[in-house]
């Protein structure tokens, strides 16, 4: 990892983890929408990994490999921000689908097909999985779901009480037991792409090999997976 020199090859360093920045650029890429390109994540990605060859002083090692996937993604997710990448579009699709769920959720005492899902929503079934791709990057809460329209931003409110920690409250424990809960409740496939995404770090991809699904598929389950534990939670 070192020139004849003594200094650091940084362009060693940056072909031994450009694999790092693209696994989590492909991880990534399933909590956004479809208008994000990978290799724009990737690029950026980039930046954040000679960023963290720039600045490390530890021994490099797996130690290393951490810090650069921290600066990685935090790279990612600065860019994300300033991009505003999350369109009200996306939220109010969203929505809609939650609410098909709730309803049919409601009058059939069982978690609704896609089909039914399609048929409440009035579109075809392949409407209806247009749908979830372009939907794909909602995220299970958004800070906005726990204020009103004439109230001031949630977590302003929390911060004036210094007793009152933001994080614990979205952690609060009757809100695990519900999401684990609504987890347990997936129709099998949802249930198990979602297990591989977040337990096991899996890329859409990877999960596609699994199930023999397409990527894009896997993208449809995990959007609608999204829908039916954000329409429990929203119940909640």
């Amino acid at each position: 990892m070192y020139t004849e020199t003594g200094t650091i090859d940084k362009e060693q360093f940056v072909t031994e983890f450009t694999p790092l920045v693209k696994r989590i650029a492909y991880h990534m890429m399933t909590k956004l929408p479809a208008s994000v390109q990978v290799d724009d994540l990737i690029q950026v990605g980039m930046i954040g990994l000679l960023d963290a060859i720039n600045r490390y002083e530890g021994s490099y090692g797996r130690q290393f490999e951490s810090y650069a996937a921290q600066r990685i993604r935090g790279s990612i997710l600065d860019e994300l921000r300033e991009a505003d990448w999350l369109p009200r579009s996306i939220r109010k699709k969203m929505r809609q689908i939650e609410t098909a769920v709730n309803v049919l959720e409601q009058r059939m005492g069982c978690a609704p097909s896609e089909q039914d899902l399609a048929s409440e929503l009035n579109i075809s079934l392949d409407e209806y999985h247009v749908t979830l791709q372009n939907a794909r990057g909602a995220q299970l809460i958004f800070y906005e779901d726990f204020q009103g329209d004439d109230e001031e931003p949630f977590l302003d409110r929390l911060f004036v009480d210094k007793n009152n920690d933001p994080l614990n409250t979205l952690l609060d424990e009757s809100l695990r037991l519900v999401l684990v809960n609504a987890i347990d409740n997936l129709p099998p496939r949802e249930k198990m792409v979602m297990g591989m995404h977040y337990e096991h770090e899996m890329n859409l991809r990877e999960i596609g090999e699994v199930l023999g699904v397409s990527e894009s598929r896997v993208c449809q389950l995990h959007t609608q997976a999204v829908a039916r534990l954000r329409s429990r939670l929203r119940n909640t």
